[in-house]
Protein backbone atom coordinates (compact mmCIF):
# COMPACT_ATOMS: atom_id res chain seq x y z
CA UNK A 1 0.00 0.00 0.00
CA UNK A 2 2.59 2.06 0.79
CA UNK A 3 4.73 1.71 -2.34
CA UNK A 4 1.02 2.35 -4.50
CA UNK A 5 0.55 5.26 -2.81
CA UNK A 6 3.84 6.93 -3.47
CA UNK A 7 3.56 5.94 -6.75
CA UNK A 8 0.06 7.60 -7.11
CA UNK A 9 1.61 11.13 -6.16
CA UNK A 10 1.60 12.44 -9.45
CA UNK A 11 -2.34 12.13 -10.07
CA UNK A 12 -2.46 14.12 -6.75
CA UNK A 13 0.07 16.99 -7.75
CA UNK A 14 -0.97 17.26 -11.02
CA UNK A 15 -4.33 18.56 -9.18
CA UNK A 16 -1.82 21.42 -7.46
CA UNK A 17 -0.64 22.64 -10.89
CA UNK A 18 -1.88 26.09 -10.52
CA UNK A 19 0.04 26.60 -6.87
CA UNK A 20 3.96 27.00 -7.53
CA UNK A 21 6.00 23.68 -5.86
CA UNK A 22 7.87 25.86 -3.78
CA UNK A 23 4.71 26.83 -2.33
CA UNK A 24 3.25 23.16 -2.16
CA UNK A 25 6.36 22.08 -0.68
CA UNK A 26 5.83 24.28 2.23
CA UNK A 27 2.45 23.40 2.56
CA UNK A 28 3.74 19.87 3.29
CA UNK A 29 6.12 20.32 5.23
CA UNK A 30 3.89 22.62 7.54
CA UNK A 31 0.40 20.40 7.44
CA UNK A 32 2.79 17.33 8.19
CA UNK A 33 4.56 18.57 11.01
CA UNK A 34 1.38 19.35 12.54
CA UNK A 35 0.06 16.13 12.09
CA UNK A 36 2.92 14.34 13.17
CA UNK A 37 2.50 16.77 16.58
CA UNK A 38 -1.29 15.91 16.54
CA UNK A 39 -0.16 11.87 16.27
CA UNK A 40 2.66 12.07 18.88
CA UNK A 41 0.39 13.61 21.31
CA UNK A 42 -2.73 10.91 20.54
CA UNK A 43 -0.50 8.47 21.20
CA UNK A 44 1.49 9.49 24.21
CA UNK A 45 4.96 9.22 22.55
CA UNK A 46 5.86 12.59 23.70
CA UNK A 47 9.10 10.80 25.46
CA UNK A 48 10.36 9.50 22.26
CA UNK A 49 10.33 12.63 20.57
CA UNK A 50 11.77 13.89 23.39
CA UNK A 51 14.38 11.46 23.36
CA UNK A 52 14.79 11.84 19.65
CA UNK A 53 15.63 15.65 20.65
CA UNK A 54 18.09 15.10 23.30
CA UNK A 55 20.08 13.34 20.62
CA UNK A 56 22.38 16.17 19.17
CA UNK A 57 23.43 13.85 16.34
CA UNK A 58 19.84 12.54 15.61
CA UNK A 59 19.11 16.25 15.54
CA UNK A 60 21.60 17.13 12.96
CA UNK A 61 21.07 13.73 11.18
CA UNK A 62 17.39 14.52 10.81
CA UNK A 63 17.61 18.38 9.72
CA UNK A 64 20.01 17.65 7.11
CA UNK A 65 17.70 14.23 6.04
CA UNK A 66 14.76 17.19 6.12
CA UNK A 67 16.93 19.44 3.78
CA UNK A 68 17.44 16.92 1.45
CA UNK A 69 13.39 15.44 1.43
CA UNK A 70 12.31 19.26 1.28
CA UNK A 71 14.81 19.51 -1.74
CA UNK A 72 13.30 15.91 -3.28
CA UNK A 73 9.58 17.19 -2.70
CA UNK A 74 10.31 20.21 -4.65
CA UNK A 75 11.45 19.25 -7.57
CA UNK A 76 9.39 16.17 -8.04
CA UNK A 77 6.34 18.58 -7.77
CA UNK A 78 7.93 21.12 -10.29
CA UNK A 79 8.31 17.74 -12.24
CA UNK A 80 4.64 16.36 -12.33
CA UNK A 81 3.69 20.12 -13.37
CA UNK A 82 5.84 20.31 -16.08
CA UNK A 83 4.68 16.78 -17.24
CA UNK A 84 8.37 15.09 -16.67
CA UNK A 85 6.52 12.27 -14.04
CA UNK A 86 8.37 9.57 -16.47
CA UNK A 87 11.65 10.84 -15.80
CA UNK A 88 10.66 11.54 -12.19
CA UNK A 89 9.95 8.08 -12.46
CA UNK A 90 13.45 7.54 -13.62
CA UNK A 91 14.99 9.28 -10.83
CA UNK A 92 13.39 6.79 -8.30
CA UNK A 93 14.54 3.95 -10.67
CA UNK A 94 18.37 5.28 -10.55
CA UNK A 95 18.07 5.54 -6.51
CA UNK A 96 19.44 2.45 -5.46
CA UNK A 97 22.40 2.87 -8.35
CA UNK A 98 22.83 6.03 -6.84
CA UNK A 99 23.27 4.72 -3.50
CA UNK A 100 25.63 2.61 -4.42
CA UNK A 101 27.54 5.15 -5.70
CA UNK A 102 27.39 7.20 -2.73
CA UNK A 103 28.55 3.63 -1.02
CA UNK A 104 32.18 4.04 -3.47
CA UNK A 105 32.52 7.83 -3.27
CA UNK A 106 31.47 8.62 0.26
CA UNK A 107 32.00 5.41 2.61
CA UNK A 108 34.66 3.96 0.77
CA UNK A 109 32.86 1.18 0.30
CA UNK A 110 33.89 -1.80 -2.25
CA UNK A 111 32.52 -3.15 -5.19
CA UNK A 112 32.07 -6.47 -6.15
CA UNK A 113 31.99 -7.23 -10.46
CA UNK A 114 28.09 -7.30 -10.87
CA UNK A 115 27.94 -4.22 -9.02
CA UNK A 116 30.79 -2.44 -11.52
CA UNK A 117 28.51 -3.68 -13.98
CA UNK A 118 25.06 -2.56 -12.91
CA UNK A 119 26.79 0.94 -12.84
CA UNK A 120 28.68 0.65 -16.17
CA UNK A 121 25.14 -0.32 -17.62
CA UNK A 122 23.38 2.71 -15.71
CA UNK A 123 26.35 4.75 -17.00
CA UNK A 124 25.35 4.07 -20.97
CA UNK A 125 21.57 4.40 -20.12
CA UNK A 126 22.58 8.05 -18.97
CA UNK A 127 24.07 8.68 -21.83
CA UNK A 128 21.04 7.35 -23.97
CA UNK A 129 18.63 9.49 -22.23
CA UNK A 130 20.92 12.60 -22.38
CA UNK A 131 20.95 12.38 -26.16
CA UNK A 132 17.32 11.15 -26.14
CA UNK A 133 16.08 14.92 -24.09
CA UNK A 134 18.66 16.84 -25.51
CA UNK A 135 19.88 17.25 -22.48
CA UNK A 136 21.46 15.70 -18.98
CA UNK A 137 18.21 14.01 -17.37
CA UNK A 138 18.49 16.46 -14.53
CA UNK A 139 15.07 15.83 -12.97
CA UNK A 140 16.47 12.29 -12.40
CA UNK A 141 19.22 13.13 -11.48
CA UNK A 142 18.56 15.67 -8.66
CA UNK A 143 15.81 13.82 -7.17
CA UNK A 144 18.16 10.48 -7.06
CA UNK A 145 20.88 12.14 -5.67
CA UNK A 146 19.06 14.11 -2.91
CA UNK A 147 16.83 10.77 -1.94
CA UNK A 148 20.17 8.70 -1.60
CA UNK A 149 21.57 11.74 0.41
CA UNK A 150 18.64 11.67 2.50
CA UNK A 151 18.97 8.05 2.77
CA UNK A 152 22.30 8.16 3.64
CA UNK A 153 21.28 10.85 6.32
CA UNK A 154 18.68 8.11 7.75
CA UNK A 155 21.20 5.46 7.98
CA UNK A 156 23.73 7.71 10.12
CA UNK A 157 21.17 8.55 13.00
CA UNK A 158 18.71 6.09 14.46
CA UNK A 159 15.18 7.72 14.92
CA UNK A 160 11.62 5.93 14.91
CA UNK A 161 10.33 7.33 11.42
CA UNK A 162 6.89 8.86 13.07
CA UNK A 163 9.11 11.47 15.12
CA UNK A 164 12.10 11.56 13.17
CA UNK A 165 9.62 12.72 10.44
CA UNK A 166 8.56 15.05 13.20
CA UNK A 167 12.20 16.50 13.68
CA UNK A 168 12.49 16.76 9.81
CA UNK A 169 9.84 18.61 8.83
CA UNK A 170 10.16 20.46 12.03
CA UNK A 171 14.10 21.64 10.79
CA UNK A 172 12.21 22.70 7.68
CA UNK A 173 9.30 24.41 9.20
CA UNK A 174 10.91 28.38 9.51
CA UNK A 175 12.04 28.23 5.65
CA UNK A 176 8.48 26.89 4.76
CA UNK A 177 6.75 29.46 6.82
CA UNK A 178 8.74 32.20 5.37
CA UNK A 179 7.95 30.57 1.95
CA UNK A 180 4.22 30.70 2.33
CA UNK A 181 4.81 34.61 3.85
CA UNK A 182 6.73 36.19 1.16
CA UNK A 183 3.99 34.18 -1.52
CA UNK A 184 1.43 36.51 0.86
CA UNK A 185 2.83 39.50 1.10
CA UNK A 186 3.15 39.25 -3.07
CA UNK A 187 -0.67 38.62 -2.69
CA UNK A 188 -0.34 34.93 -3.96
CA UNK A 189 -0.75 33.14 -1.33
CA UNK A 190 -2.62 29.70 -2.47
CA UNK A 191 -4.74 29.37 0.88
CA UNK A 192 -6.38 32.68 0.47
CA UNK A 193 -6.36 32.93 -3.44
CA UNK A 194 -7.55 29.67 -4.29
CA UNK A 195 -10.71 27.80 -4.68
CA UNK A 196 -12.04 25.26 -1.62
CA UNK A 197 -10.71 22.19 -3.93
CA UNK A 198 -7.34 23.49 -4.01
CA UNK A 199 -6.76 24.60 -0.10
CA UNK A 200 -8.62 21.15 0.74
CA UNK A 201 -6.18 19.43 -1.40
CA UNK A 202 -3.28 21.69 0.56
CA UNK A 203 -3.78 20.77 3.53
CA UNK A 204 -4.53 17.85 3.08
CA UNK A 205 -0.79 17.04 1.92
CA UNK A 206 -0.50 16.41 6.03
CA UNK A 207 -2.47 13.31 5.54
CA UNK A 208 -0.84 12.21 1.96
CA UNK A 209 2.60 12.35 3.19
CA UNK A 210 2.46 10.91 6.64
CA UNK A 211 0.19 8.21 5.82
CA UNK A 212 2.23 6.21 3.28
CA UNK A 213 5.34 6.70 6.34
CA UNK A 214 3.14 5.09 9.01
CA UNK A 215 2.45 2.20 6.22
CA UNK A 216 5.97 2.17 5.18
CA UNK A 217 7.26 1.57 9.24
CA UNK A 218 4.55 -1.14 9.83
CA UNK A 219 5.84 -3.39 6.65
CA UNK A 220 9.43 -2.63 7.60
CA UNK A 221 9.10 -4.89 10.96
CA UNK A 222 7.16 -7.51 9.03
CA UNK A 223 8.12 -7.97 5.67
CA UNK A 224 11.91 -9.13 4.85
CA UNK A 225 14.41 -6.63 4.02
CA UNK A 226 15.14 -8.86 0.64
CA UNK A 227 11.87 -8.38 -0.11
CA UNK A 228 11.26 -4.53 0.72
CA UNK A 229 14.48 -4.44 -1.70
CA UNK A 230 12.51 -5.68 -4.40
CA UNK A 231 9.17 -4.14 -3.71
CA UNK A 232 10.92 -0.63 -4.20
CA UNK A 233 10.43 -0.75 -7.63
CA UNK A 234 6.95 -0.62 -7.44
CA UNK A 235 6.94 2.96 -6.94
CA UNK A 236 8.49 4.24 -9.99
CA UNK A 237 6.74 1.40 -11.99
CA UNK A 238 3.26 3.07 -11.17
CA UNK A 239 4.85 6.47 -11.85
CA UNK A 240 6.24 5.01 -15.19
CA UNK A 241 2.80 3.74 -16.04
CA UNK A 242 0.65 7.09 -14.88
CA UNK A 243 3.38 9.37 -16.78
CA UNK A 244 2.79 7.03 -20.33
CA UNK A 245 -0.84 5.75 -19.77
CA UNK A 246 -3.10 8.10 -17.92
CA UNK A 247 -0.71 11.74 -18.10
CA UNK A 248 -0.17 10.36 -22.02
CA UNK A 249 3.21 11.45 -21.94
CA UNK A 250 6.17 10.94 -24.76
CA UNK A 251 7.95 7.91 -24.92
CA UNK A 252 9.89 7.72 -27.93
CA UNK A 253 12.11 4.43 -28.64
CA UNK A 254 15.08 5.91 -27.72
CA UNK A 255 13.72 7.02 -24.66
CA UNK A 256 12.52 3.35 -23.76
CA UNK A 257 15.95 2.16 -24.63
CA UNK A 258 17.48 4.31 -21.93
CA UNK A 259 14.71 2.87 -19.28
CA UNK A 260 15.18 -0.85 -20.13
CA UNK A 261 19.02 -0.35 -19.99
CA UNK A 262 18.07 1.25 -16.43
CA UNK A 263 16.00 -1.76 -15.95
CA UNK A 264 18.84 -4.38 -16.49
CA UNK A 265 21.33 -2.18 -14.44
CA UNK A 266 18.59 -2.72 -11.57
CA UNK A 267 18.26 -6.45 -12.15
CA UNK A 268 21.69 -7.37 -11.72
CA UNK A 269 21.78 -5.32 -8.74
CA UNK A 270 19.43 -7.28 -7.32
CA UNK A 271 20.13 -10.73 -8.49
CA UNK A 272 24.00 -9.08 -6.60
CA UNK A 273 21.59 -8.26 -3.19
CA UNK A 274 19.81 -11.08 -3.17
CA UNK A 275 22.39 -13.76 -4.22
CA UNK A 276 24.66 -12.27 -1.27
CA UNK A 277 21.56 -12.24 1.03
CA UNK A 278 21.99 -16.46 0.58
CA UNK A 279 24.97 -16.83 1.64
CA UNK A 280 25.39 -17.12 5.70
CA UNK A 281 27.86 -14.65 6.98
CA UNK A 282 30.31 -16.46 9.66
CA UNK A 283 31.40 -14.59 12.21
CA UNK A 284 35.10 -14.75 13.44
CA UNK A 285 35.50 -15.50 17.15
CA UNK A 286 35.26 -13.04 19.08
CA UNK A 287 33.63 -10.29 17.55
CA UNK A 288 29.79 -9.16 17.92
CA UNK A 289 28.01 -8.79 14.82
CA UNK A 290 25.25 -6.23 14.39
CA UNK A 291 22.40 -7.95 12.83
CA UNK A 292 20.70 -4.40 11.47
Amino acid sequence: MAYTLWGLFPLYFVLLDTVNPFEVAANRIVWSFILVLMIVAFFGRWSVLKAVLRNRRTVIGCALGGLMLTTNWTVYIAAVQHEAVVEGALGYYINPLITVLFGVVLLKERLNRLQWTALAIAFIAVIVLTIDFGRPPWIALVLAASFGLYGLAKKLVDAPSLEGLGVETGAMLIPALIVMGIFAAHGNFALTTRDLGSVLLLVALGVVTTVPLLLFGVATSRVPLSLMGLMQYATPTVQFIVGVVILKEPMPLSRFVGFVLVWIALAVLAYDGLRRSRVPAIPSPGLAFDAT
